[in-house]
Protein backbone atom coordinates (compact mmCIF):
# COMPACT_ATOMS: atom_id res chain seq x y z
CA UNK A 1 0.00 0.00 0.00
CA UNK A 2 1.33 3.41 -0.89
CA UNK A 3 1.91 5.84 1.96
CA UNK A 4 0.22 8.55 -0.09
CA UNK A 5 -2.99 6.55 -0.40
CA UNK A 6 -5.55 8.30 1.85
CA UNK A 7 -7.50 5.08 2.40
CA UNK A 8 -5.52 4.33 5.60
CA UNK A 9 -7.03 7.46 7.14
CA UNK A 10 -10.52 5.95 7.01
CA UNK A 11 -11.52 4.93 10.56
CA UNK A 12 -14.65 4.94 12.67
CA UNK A 13 -15.10 8.33 14.43
CA UNK A 14 -16.82 6.55 17.32
CA UNK A 15 -13.38 5.47 18.60
CA UNK A 16 -12.32 9.12 18.78
CA UNK A 17 -15.33 9.84 20.97
CA UNK A 18 -14.46 6.86 23.18
CA UNK A 19 -10.90 8.13 23.51
CA UNK A 20 -11.94 11.62 24.60
CA UNK A 21 -14.53 10.22 27.03
CA UNK A 22 -11.89 8.00 28.64
CA UNK A 23 -9.39 10.88 28.84
CA UNK A 24 -12.03 13.10 30.43
CA UNK A 25 -12.84 10.45 33.02
CA UNK A 26 -9.17 10.03 33.92
CA UNK A 27 -8.64 13.78 34.29
CA UNK A 28 -11.84 14.08 36.38
CA UNK A 29 -10.65 11.37 38.78
CA UNK A 30 -7.22 12.99 39.01
CA UNK A 31 -8.80 16.37 39.74
CA UNK A 32 -10.92 14.92 42.55
CA UNK A 33 -7.86 13.20 44.02
CA UNK A 34 -5.75 16.37 43.91
CA UNK A 35 -8.60 18.37 45.43
CA UNK A 36 -9.39 16.15 48.42
CA UNK A 37 -6.41 13.86 49.04
CA UNK A 38 -3.24 15.60 47.85
CA UNK A 39 -2.74 17.66 51.01
CA UNK A 40 -2.85 14.75 53.43
CA UNK A 41 -0.87 12.44 51.17
CA UNK A 42 1.79 15.14 50.75
CA UNK A 43 2.14 15.56 54.48
CA UNK A 44 2.42 11.82 55.04
CA UNK A 45 4.76 11.32 52.11
CA UNK A 46 7.26 14.09 52.86
CA UNK A 47 9.46 11.95 55.12
CA UNK A 48 9.33 8.91 57.34
CA UNK A 49 9.03 10.87 60.60
CA UNK A 50 5.83 12.59 59.44
CA UNK A 51 4.37 9.26 58.33
CA UNK A 52 5.01 7.85 61.80
CA UNK A 53 3.57 10.97 63.42
CA UNK A 54 0.39 10.49 61.41
CA UNK A 55 -0.06 7.09 63.11
CA UNK A 56 1.38 7.97 66.54
CA UNK A 57 0.99 11.63 67.63
CA UNK A 58 3.37 11.25 70.61
CA UNK A 59 6.64 12.75 69.41
CA UNK A 60 8.70 11.15 72.18
CA UNK A 61 7.61 7.65 71.14
CA UNK A 62 8.43 8.46 67.51
CA UNK A 63 11.89 9.70 68.54
CA UNK A 64 12.57 6.46 70.43
CA UNK A 65 11.28 4.37 67.50
CA UNK A 66 13.47 6.22 64.99
CA UNK A 67 16.51 5.75 67.22
CA UNK A 68 15.94 2.04 67.71
CA UNK A 69 15.38 1.25 64.05
CA UNK A 70 18.63 3.03 63.22
CA UNK A 71 20.68 0.93 65.69
CA UNK A 72 20.64 3.31 68.68
CA UNK A 73 19.45 2.88 72.23
CA UNK A 74 16.48 4.67 73.73
CA UNK A 75 18.75 7.49 74.90
CA UNK A 76 20.60 7.80 71.60
CA UNK A 77 23.73 5.72 72.33
CA UNK A 78 25.24 2.95 70.23
CA UNK A 79 23.77 -0.52 70.77
CA UNK A 80 26.67 -2.52 69.32
CA UNK A 81 30.11 -2.71 70.98
CA UNK A 82 31.70 -2.29 67.54
CA UNK A 83 31.40 1.48 67.22
CA UNK A 84 32.60 1.63 63.60
CA UNK A 85 30.06 -0.96 62.47
CA UNK A 86 27.26 0.68 64.45
CA UNK A 87 28.15 4.07 62.97
CA UNK A 88 28.16 2.60 59.45
CA UNK A 89 24.70 1.09 59.93
CA UNK A 90 23.47 4.35 61.46
CA UNK A 91 24.81 6.56 58.66
CA UNK A 92 23.54 4.22 55.94
CA UNK A 93 19.98 5.10 56.96
CA UNK A 94 18.84 1.50 57.24
CA UNK A 95 15.50 1.38 59.06
CA UNK A 96 14.95 -2.37 59.37
CA UNK A 97 16.76 -2.69 62.70
CA UNK A 98 19.87 -4.53 63.83
CA UNK A 99 18.03 -7.78 64.55
CA UNK A 100 16.63 -8.04 61.03
CA UNK A 101 19.99 -7.14 59.50
CA UNK A 102 21.70 -9.89 61.50
CA UNK A 103 18.95 -12.38 60.57
CA UNK A 104 19.23 -11.56 56.85
CA UNK A 105 23.03 -11.91 56.94
CA UNK A 106 22.80 -15.29 58.73
CA UNK A 107 20.21 -16.63 56.27
CA UNK A 108 22.22 -15.51 53.23
CA UNK A 109 25.41 -16.99 54.69
CA UNK A 110 23.76 -20.36 55.35
CA UNK A 111 22.16 -20.47 51.89
CA UNK A 112 25.45 -19.65 50.16
CA UNK A 113 27.32 -22.28 52.22
CA UNK A 114 24.71 -24.93 51.46
CA UNK A 115 24.59 -24.03 47.76
CA UNK A 116 28.38 -24.20 47.30
CA UNK A 117 28.54 -27.47 49.24
CA UNK A 118 25.87 -29.00 47.01
CA UNK A 119 27.55 -27.87 43.79
CA UNK A 120 31.26 -28.32 44.63
CA UNK A 121 31.35 -30.42 47.81
CA UNK A 122 34.42 -28.57 49.12
CA UNK A 123 33.93 -27.21 52.66
CA UNK A 124 36.80 -24.72 52.30
CA UNK A 125 35.31 -23.17 49.16
CA UNK A 126 31.88 -23.15 50.78
CA UNK A 127 33.26 -21.47 53.89
CA UNK A 128 35.10 -18.85 51.82
CA UNK A 129 32.03 -18.07 49.74
CA UNK A 130 29.86 -17.86 52.87
CA UNK A 131 32.42 -15.58 54.52
CA UNK A 132 32.45 -13.25 51.52
CA UNK A 133 28.64 -13.15 51.24
CA UNK A 134 28.15 -12.86 55.00
CA UNK A 135 30.74 -10.18 55.79
CA UNK A 136 32.27 -8.49 52.76
CA UNK A 137 29.15 -7.99 50.63
CA UNK A 138 26.99 -6.56 53.48
CA UNK A 139 29.83 -4.20 54.40
CA UNK A 140 30.17 -2.99 50.81
CA UNK A 141 26.39 -2.64 50.53
CA UNK A 142 26.23 -0.49 53.67
CA UNK A 143 29.11 1.69 52.47
CA UNK A 144 27.46 2.25 49.08
CA UNK A 145 24.14 3.02 50.76
CA UNK A 146 25.82 5.45 53.15
CA UNK A 147 27.57 7.21 50.26
CA UNK A 148 24.32 7.62 48.31
CA UNK A 149 22.49 8.88 51.38
CA UNK A 150 25.20 11.42 52.12
CA UNK A 151 25.06 12.65 48.53
CA UNK A 152 21.28 13.12 48.76
CA UNK A 153 21.71 14.90 52.08
CA UNK A 154 24.39 17.17 50.61
CA UNK A 155 22.15 18.07 47.66
CA UNK A 156 19.31 19.01 50.05
CA UNK A 157 21.48 20.78 52.62
CA UNK A 158 21.65 24.27 50.99
CA UNK A 159 17.85 24.34 50.67
CA UNK A 160 17.53 23.42 54.34
CA UNK A 161 19.90 26.22 55.33
CA UNK A 162 17.89 28.67 53.20
CA UNK A 163 14.71 27.67 55.04
CA UNK A 164 16.45 28.23 58.38
CA UNK A 165 17.76 31.63 57.23
CA UNK A 166 14.31 32.79 56.10
CA UNK A 167 12.78 31.59 59.36
CA UNK A 168 15.42 33.40 61.45
CA UNK A 169 14.89 36.61 59.50
CA UNK A 170 11.17 36.29 60.19
CA UNK A 171 11.94 36.32 63.92
CA UNK A 172 11.70 32.63 64.79
CA UNK A 173 14.21 30.98 67.16
CA UNK A 174 16.61 28.34 65.86
CA UNK A 175 14.63 25.28 67.14
CA UNK A 176 11.51 26.50 65.34
CA UNK A 177 13.52 27.00 62.14
CA UNK A 178 14.91 23.47 62.44
CA UNK A 179 11.38 22.15 62.97
CA UNK A 180 10.30 23.80 59.72
CA UNK A 181 13.04 21.93 57.84
CA UNK A 182 11.85 18.64 59.36
CA UNK A 183 8.28 19.43 58.29
CA UNK A 184 8.89 20.70 54.76
CA UNK A 185 11.73 18.66 53.23
CA UNK A 186 11.79 14.98 52.21
CA UNK A 187 14.15 12.30 53.45
CA UNK A 188 16.89 12.00 54.39
CA UNK A 189 17.24 15.58 55.61
CA UNK A 190 13.62 15.95 56.73
CA UNK A 191 13.69 13.10 59.23
CA UNK A 192 17.17 14.00 60.47
CA UNK A 193 16.26 17.61 61.25
CA UNK A 194 12.98 16.40 62.73
CA UNK A 195 14.98 14.22 65.13
CA UNK A 196 17.06 17.30 66.04
CA UNK A 197 13.87 19.24 66.81
CA UNK A 198 12.51 16.39 68.94
CA UNK A 199 15.77 16.04 70.87
CA UNK A 200 15.76 19.76 71.67
CA UNK A 201 12.10 19.52 72.72
CA UNK A 202 12.80 16.67 75.14
CA UNK A 203 15.78 18.11 76.97
CA UNK A 204 18.91 18.17 74.80
CA UNK A 205 20.67 21.46 74.16
CA UNK A 206 20.94 22.70 70.59
CA UNK A 207 24.69 22.08 70.24
CA UNK A 208 24.40 18.45 71.42
CA UNK A 209 21.49 17.82 69.08
CA UNK A 210 23.47 19.26 66.16
CA UNK A 211 26.49 17.09 66.96
CA UNK A 212 24.22 14.05 67.13
CA UNK A 213 22.98 15.04 63.67
CA UNK A 214 26.55 14.95 62.36
CA UNK A 215 27.18 11.54 63.94
CA UNK A 216 24.00 10.15 62.36
CA UNK A 217 24.77 11.48 58.86
CA UNK A 218 28.53 12.01 58.56
CA UNK A 219 28.25 14.40 55.62
CA UNK A 220 31.29 16.61 54.94
CA UNK A 221 29.48 19.96 54.99
CA UNK A 222 27.73 19.39 58.32
CA UNK A 223 30.68 20.37 60.60
CA UNK A 224 30.58 23.90 59.18
CA UNK A 225 26.89 24.21 60.04
CA UNK A 226 27.30 22.64 63.50
CA UNK A 227 30.24 24.90 64.33
CA UNK A 228 28.38 28.03 63.21
CA UNK A 229 25.33 27.20 65.34
CA UNK A 230 27.51 26.28 68.34
CA UNK A 231 29.52 29.53 68.18
CA UNK A 232 26.38 31.63 67.76
CA UNK A 233 24.65 29.96 70.71
CA UNK A 234 27.63 30.63 73.00
CA UNK A 235 28.87 34.04 71.80
CA UNK A 236 25.94 35.49 69.86
CA UNK A 237 25.98 37.11 66.44
CA UNK A 238 23.91 37.37 63.30
CA UNK A 239 23.26 33.68 62.62
CA UNK A 240 21.08 34.33 59.57
CA UNK A 241 23.91 36.17 57.81
CA UNK A 242 26.43 33.47 58.74
CA UNK A 243 24.20 30.69 57.49
CA UNK A 244 23.42 32.63 54.31
CA UNK A 245 27.13 32.83 53.52
CA UNK A 246 27.52 29.17 54.45
CA UNK A 247 24.75 28.19 52.03
CA UNK A 248 26.52 30.05 49.22
CA UNK A 249 29.83 28.33 50.05
CA UNK A 250 28.21 24.88 50.11
CA UNK A 251 26.55 25.52 46.75
CA UNK A 252 29.90 26.56 45.26
CA UNK A 253 31.56 23.43 46.66
CA UNK A 254 28.78 21.30 45.25
CA UNK A 255 29.19 23.00 41.88
CA UNK A 256 32.95 22.38 41.94
CA UNK A 257 32.40 18.70 42.80
CA UNK A 258 30.13 18.35 39.79
CA UNK A 259 32.69 20.09 37.58
CA UNK A 260 35.50 17.82 38.75
CA UNK A 261 33.28 14.78 38.28
CA UNK A 262 32.66 15.86 34.69
CA UNK A 263 36.38 16.38 34.08
CA UNK A 264 37.16 12.95 35.57
CA UNK A 265 34.49 11.18 33.51
CA UNK A 266 37.07 10.06 30.94
CA UNK A 267 39.19 8.42 33.63
CA UNK A 268 36.21 6.62 35.12
CA UNK A 269 35.16 5.39 31.68
CA UNK A 270 38.69 4.13 31.00
CA UNK A 271 38.74 2.31 34.33
CA UNK A 272 35.38 0.71 33.61
CA UNK A 273 36.41 -0.42 30.14
CA UNK A 274 39.80 -1.76 31.25
CA UNK A 275 38.20 -3.63 34.14
CA UNK A 276 35.34 -5.16 32.18
CA UNK A 277 37.28 -6.02 29.01
CA UNK A 278 39.06 -9.18 30.36
CA UNK A 279 35.84 -10.49 31.86
CA UNK A 280 33.90 -9.82 28.65
CA UNK A 281 36.55 -11.56 26.51
CA UNK A 282 36.53 -14.56 28.86
CA UNK A 283 32.74 -14.86 28.60
CA UNK A 284 32.85 -14.58 24.81
CA UNK A 285 35.49 -17.31 24.57
CA UNK A 286 33.44 -19.54 26.87
CA UNK A 287 30.42 -19.12 24.61
CA UNK A 288 32.24 -19.44 21.27
CA UNK A 289 34.80 -22.13 22.22
CA UNK A 290 33.94 -23.79 25.56
CA UNK A 291 36.81 -26.26 25.19
CA UNK A 292 39.44 -23.48 25.07
CA UNK A 293 39.78 -23.40 28.87
CA UNK A 294 38.36 -26.89 29.41
CA UNK A 295 41.74 -28.63 29.53
CA UNK A 296 43.17 -26.45 32.28
CA UNK A 297 40.05 -25.40 34.16
CA UNK A 298 40.43 -28.00 36.90
CA UNK A 299 44.17 -27.40 37.39
CA UNK A 300 45.26 -25.85 40.69
CA UNK A 301 47.75 -23.61 38.90
CA UNK A 302 44.89 -22.11 36.91
CA UNK A 303 43.02 -21.20 40.07
CA UNK A 304 46.15 -19.61 41.54
CA UNK A 305 46.77 -17.64 38.33
CA UNK A 306 43.16 -16.42 38.25
CA UNK A 307 43.36 -15.38 41.89
CA UNK A 308 46.58 -13.45 41.30
CA UNK A 309 45.07 -11.79 38.20
CA UNK A 310 41.92 -10.81 40.09
CA UNK A 311 43.99 -9.38 42.96
CA UNK A 312 46.18 -7.40 40.57
CA UNK A 313 43.12 -6.09 38.76
CA UNK A 314 41.59 -5.06 42.06
CA UNK A 315 44.74 -3.12 42.99
CA UNK A 316 44.67 -1.37 39.62
CA UNK A 317 40.99 -0.49 40.02
CA UNK A 318 41.66 0.92 43.48
CA UNK A 319 44.50 3.10 42.15
CA UNK A 320 42.32 4.39 39.30
CA UNK A 321 39.47 5.01 41.75
CA UNK A 322 41.75 7.08 43.95
CA UNK A 323 42.95 9.06 40.96
CA UNK A 324 39.48 10.18 39.89
CA UNK A 325 37.79 10.43 43.32
CA UNK A 326 38.94 12.87 45.99
CA UNK A 327 37.37 15.20 48.51
CA UNK A 328 37.04 18.95 48.18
Amino acid sequence: MSLFNPSWLNFDPVYVIYFFVAASAVMFVEGVYLLFFSGSSYRKGVNRRLRLLHEEPNRENILVALRRERGLTRGGGYRLPLIALNRLILQSGSSIGLARIALIVCIVTLLVFAGVMLTHGNPFEAGGAALVCGLVLPYLYLRIKRGRRQKRFGAQFPDAIDIIVRSLRAGHPVPVAVTMVGRELPDPIGTEFGIVADEVTYGADLETAMRNLYFRVGQDDLPLFVTAVAIQSSTGGNLSEILGNLSAVIRLRFKMRRKIRALAAEGRASALILSSLPIAIFLVIQIVAPEFYGAVWGDELTKIALGVAATWMGIGNFIMYRLVNFRI
